[in-house]
């Protein structure tokens, strides 16, 4: 591919189907790669200097990224993206599909959790929370409410991992099957109990919590130790806690 045709591709991705995805930065497409991602396009506006980044922490991926990777100069590159990443790379993938999300949601026996977000309203704390995530392992991240989890945004902060596990929005009626265990400062000390592998691990928003819908479709509710007078933690540390006491990293997403 040329580098006009590059360009031309990249301008092109927000006009797409929703199934465009653009990918941040060196270590979005390095995650998305490794995790089987398709990525039609993959520029950079030095590909000496991506390269070089290949081989200090990606060297898996150093002979791929040099076949894919088309250097395009940093003023096309700054007209085409929202804002350049640091590492002068961006490239376009192709959303993973809703049904094969589905299939690995609902697949039993699970093996690890499933982590949902109810009606999250932050797109930096759900990238956050699918990076963590696959980095424990979990089966998937499920959302509720009206907030796309493969938004540009939520993507950025997620570096790529969106295709590491399961990544889905779906409404409270259809979350995968198994036991809900929902976190709510009036429920039972996480530490009084075991999460199993095929829980669903709910989590609400820092100002509001949970719904009450999701409240009265919860198996329990758990509660995080906490100090007295400190009102909540972060989004991204409760899932971090919670997972840990799970007990990942577990074989994550096949």
């Amino acid at each position: 591919m040329t580098e006009d045709e590059a360009a031309a591709a990249l301008r092109q991705w927000g006009e797409r189907a929703p199934d465009a995805v653009l990918l941040d930065g060196f270590h979005a497409l390095k995650h998305a790669l490794r995790f089987g991602a398709d990525v039609p396009l993959a520029v950079t506006s030095d590909k000496a200097a991506a390269l070089a980044l290949a081989e200090a922490l990606a060297d898996d991926l150093t002979g791929t990224l040099a076949e894919r990777l088309v250097e395009i100069p940093a003023e096309a590159l700054r007209e085409l993206v929202p804002r350049i990443h640091p590492t002068g790379v961006a490239a376009l993938a192709v959303r993973r599909g809703r049904r094969a999300n589905l299939d690995v949601l609902s697949r039993a026996p699970r093996k690890a959790p499933v982590v949902v977000l109810d009606n999250p309203r932050n797109l930096g704390n759900v990238g956050a929370v699918i990076r963590l995530a696959a980095g424990f392992g979990a089966t998937g991240v499920v959302t509720t409410g009206d907030v796309d989890p493969w938004h540009p945004n939520a993507v950025r902060a997620g570096a790529g991992l969106h295709y590491a596990t399961a990544v889905e929005r779906l409404p409270l009626p259809e979350l995968p099957p198994g036991p809900l265990y929902a976190l709510d400062p009036e429920g039972d000390d996480i530490r009084s109990l075991t999460l199993p592998d095929d829980a669903l691990i709910a989590f609400g928003s820092e100002r509001h919590g949970i719904s009450p819908e999701l409240r009265e479709r919860a198996t329990r509710l758990v509660a995080l130790p906490m100090r007295p007078q400190v009102s909540s933690y972060n989004l991204a540390t409760s899932v971090a806690m919670a997972l840990f006491h799970w007990g990942g990293p577990g074989p994550g997403l096949d």
